[in-house]
């Protein structure tokens, strides 16, 4: 029988949850710059890219060897801007789950390949490993209702902080997430917090978004969304 939600249904213009873990439940992120290298490449590939600008340094005189051969390898890159757009995101030690909009039937799958696939390169070079880094192919599961639209970002977030063995109420980020985002303490222009933090209040606290994570947690409603065990 195939595992939980590995079975996919893509569909053009639509929400998904997309998860996957280390092989054998292994370690995907082992220190800080790890973490930083896996979300520079999730920048590369949702910021825009403005080809016009790098074909130009590419040949002004002043140009290094060493800057030229980085400028070719950003033109060589995929971009996924304006056919992927993520809505939140957290990085675990050994997993990791995005909320996305894919724009196209198939951009999700180009898009996981090609993170997946650079990453891999990176981490086995990095420790000097071979083979998979990923237990099997990504799990992406299609957002059906309105209610699994509003509480999946909050179990994600959840995910980094239940981690740590921390609250909302004493919040300080240990695992990388788009938490921060949603409370406006941070603007990143490749991540997009308003389709779902438009539902809340910014001026009543009561109907905050911080104050609807504080909430008890209510995640039968994306019960099929979810990581399996």
């Amino acid at each position: 029988m195939p595992a939980k939600n590995s079975i996919k249904v893509y569909a053009e213009n639509s929400y998904y949850h997309i998860y996957n873990r280390g092989v054998e439940k292994r370690s995907i992120f082992q220190d800080a710059q790890d973490y930083g290298v896996f979300l520079s490449y999730l920048k590369d590939y949702l910021t825009p890219k403005n080809e016009g600008e790098l074909q130009n340094k590419l040949s002004a005189p002043n140009t290094s060897y060493k800057e030229k051969d980085k400028i070719l390898k950003l033109l060589r890159l995929n971009n996924f801007y304006g056919e992927i757009t993520l809505l939140a995101y957290c990085l675990m030690t050994n997993h990791f789950h995005f909320f996305v909009k894919q724009k196209s039937a198939l951009s999700i799958d180009k898009f996981m390949q090609s993170l997946c696939t650079r990453y891999t390169m990176y981490f086995n070079r990095k420790y000097r490993r071979v083979g998979s880094l990923f237990q099997a192919v990504y799990k992406a599961v299609l957002v059906e209702t309105e209610r699994q639209f509003i509480y999946l970002s909050k179990y994600i977030h959840k995910q980094a902080l239940a981690s740590q063995g921390e609250t909302l109420r004493a919040w300080k980020e240990k695992q990388p997430c788009s938490f921060a985002e949603y409370l406006g303490l941070r603007k990143t222009n490749w991540i997009n917090p308003q389709e779902v933090s438009g539902y809340f209040s910014k001026t009543n606290p009561s109907l905050s978004y911080k104050n609807f994570c504080l909430e008890q947690d209510d995640y039968s409603v994306i019960q099929n969304l979810t990581l399996e065990d």
